[in-house]
């Protein structure tokens, strides 16, 4: 399939169909592993074949268009599952705009967002998310629900029932998908996680997200061989990663598994035997503790074969030569570790694929040299999202690969990374200033520092907008020295300050008052390898973990840094 001859997401998803015979249409597709018995044959309400997908997104459409006109906005609050593509598809074929909300936003983003896209229709999962939004959507919005709710409101069965009808009328009176779409239409409005004030609408069109569609194929085809890939999704399908990534698993002809949980990952993975897997990089750092620990508790022969397996891995990753004998141990840790570790995470992993933030070095080595490869990319909301991507045959781990040939990237003269290209967003909805502000002839100003390495990758050394600017008017990156904190078992999650002081301190999350001398120890040596400015002073124990709902973490897990500041203000001060 040619991606630049394609003019919609929608005309994406009609395309591949066409190109699939009667047998493969009737192939699984959708699968949600939600309220299901694992011993099932994996059929039934919670699965869908491509046939049976194709006909809900016409039905829904077909109903969309008596509701909506081109360009109003549809809200699409739900968790991940199965309806949640059916019904983005829908939307566009109708020949609305997709407006996903994250299922964690505080009342306050709600209430802000719907007064700001005032949306005609608002698609919810069920009773508890129409509940989240109920007060502030307005009279004349139409309310459709996948389940159905307490109260009197159409919902997706009902529709669904008149589907022999309804379907037969659309093969007999209209195409079948709505050609009119071309690449430069907004296909949907995605809001930041707002780490600071209220979150902006990022306005993305159909040749944005095709184009990221097609910079990722040139990596995934050297994954996907002969057999049809599997992904398990488990990254909310309303952040711009993972949206992006449900039109790459089209293209593919992917089967699609949603995961129930972060706590159940690993036994949806032993059952969904995925090929690929897109997380973002706080799943990889608690991957890497619980493995670590688990390595650091052996004894004997098998602590010599793990380290082994760690050491020649890592050599491997760098391209360094094996002698003889290391030949011979590597193929030992290849039977007798790599392979059982593999064999956790459903055998046929091809790759995890790291992305929304900075992976740790040592979190991808580690990773990369135990046989689960990792690859680390990069992008942000506004570039639809992805902008470089390592490469499986040449991973180069202190990288985010080489820029997507469908992008420029070009650093400016102060080190900010710039991206032009048809994936940039169209800008910020009702935000005309804040547009001009990112993005000046064409290009746009990510906010973050980097440089292109001789082997012509994409390397990220700061953030500037999350730079410490200390007393001395050093610049200091927090994030680098909180993911070095958080490669201790004891750290759960660590907050760094010192802006207009004369040194820095850290919150550190961590369960127990009894690891403070373990983890004073820890930062005395971590202090070694640190410049003089970058070296933390001294720090206080905290328990409770940041997180989504206590609206310390963004909806995408990063730190809301003010949040933070403003909480354990008088902790931090004490410090000084």
């Amino acid at each position: 399939m040619k991606l630049k001859e394609i003019n919609s997401l929608v005309e994406l998803f009609f395309k591949k169909l066409e190109q699939q015979s009667f047998e493969e249409r009737k192939e699984l597709f959708l699968i949600s592993l939600k309220n299901r018995n694992f011993a099932d044959t994996l059929s039934g309400p919670y699965t869908y074949s491509w046939s049976n997908t194709e006909k809900k997104i016409n039905i829904l459409s077909n109903y969309l268009k008596n509701i909506i006109l081109k360009g109003e906005r549809c809200i699409l609050l739900s968790e991940n599952r199965p309806e949640w593509l059916i019904s983005d598809i829908a939307i566009m074929n109708a020949g609305g705009v997709t407006v996903p909300l994250f299922t964690t936003y505080s009342e306050n983003d709600y209430k802000y967002i719907v007064n700001d896209c005032k949306p005609k229709v608002c698609i919810v999962s069920n009773s508890d998310q129409f509940k989240k939004i109920k007060n502030y959507i307005k009279e004349n919005t139409v309310v459709i629900s996948i389940d159905k709710l307490d109260e009197e409101k159409e919902f997706f069965e009902n529709i669904f029932l008149k589907k022999e009808k309804i379907f037969k009328e659309l093969n007999d009176n209209s195409a079948p998908y709505n050609n009119e779409l071309r690449r430069n239409d907004l296909a949907c409005i995605i809001y930041t996680s707002g780490t600071t004030g209220n979150p902006k609408g990022v306005m993305l069109s159909h040749g944005g997200i095709l184009s990221n569609c097609e910079g990722a194929q040139e990596i995934l085809d050297t994954l996907v061989k002969n057999e049809k890939p599997v992904f398990l999704t488990w990254l909310p399908l309303s952040h711009s990663y993972e949206h992006t990534v449900q039109y790459v698993q089209i293209l593919l002809g992917a089967k699609i598994y949603y995961a129930e949980s972060l706590e159940k990952l690993l036994s949806n993975m032993a059952l969904a035997q995925p090929t690929i897997m897109t997380a973002v990089p706080r799943f990889y750092q608690n991957l890497y503790s619980k493995i670590f620990l688990n390595f650091s508790k052996q004894k004997g022969l098998k602590k010599k074969l793990i380290e082994s397996t760690i050491l020649l891995g890592t050599k491997n990753l760098n391209k360094k030569k094996l002698n003889l004998k290391e030949k011979i141990i590597n193929f030992l840790c290849e039977k007798l570790v790599r392979k059982k570790i593999k064999k956790q995470f459903g055998g046929k992993l091809q790759a995890f694929v790291s992305g929304g933030g900075a992976l740790d070095q040592k979190i991808g080595e580690f990773l990369n040299s135990i046989g689960l490869p990792t690859l680390q990319g990069y992008g942000l909301t506004e570039t639809s999202p992805v902008v470089s991507c390592n490469i499986p045959e040449n991973i180069k781990i202190e990288t985010v690969g080489p820029p997507f040939k469908t992008n420029q990237v070009k650093i400016a003269d102060d080190g900010e990374i710039l991206v032009k290209g048809e994936n940039v967003m169209l800008g910020y909805w009702n935000m005309k200033k804040e547009t001009d502000d990112i993005i000046t002839n064409g290009w746009l100003h990510t906010g973050d520092i980097g440089e292109i390495t001789k082997d012509g990758n994409l390397k990220i050394t700061d953030r500037k907008k999350e730079i410490i600017v200390n007393l001395g008017g050093d610049n200091i990156s927090p994030t680098k020295i909180e993911n070095l904190l958080c490669l201790n078992e004891k750290i759960k999650q660590s907050f760094v300050y010192g802006d207009k002081k004369t040194y820095l301190v850290a919150l550190i999350v961590s369960e127990s008052e009894e690891n403070k001398k373990e983890i004073e120890i820890y930062l005395e040596n971590l202090n070694k390898s640190l410049s003089s400015v970058e070296k933390v002073k001294k720090f206080k124990l905290i328990k409770e973990e940041f997180t989504i709902e206590n609206r310390m973490l963004t909806p995408t897990l990063k730190l809301k840094r003010k949040k933070i500041l403003e909480k354990y203000k008088e902790d931090i001060e004490k410090l000084y």
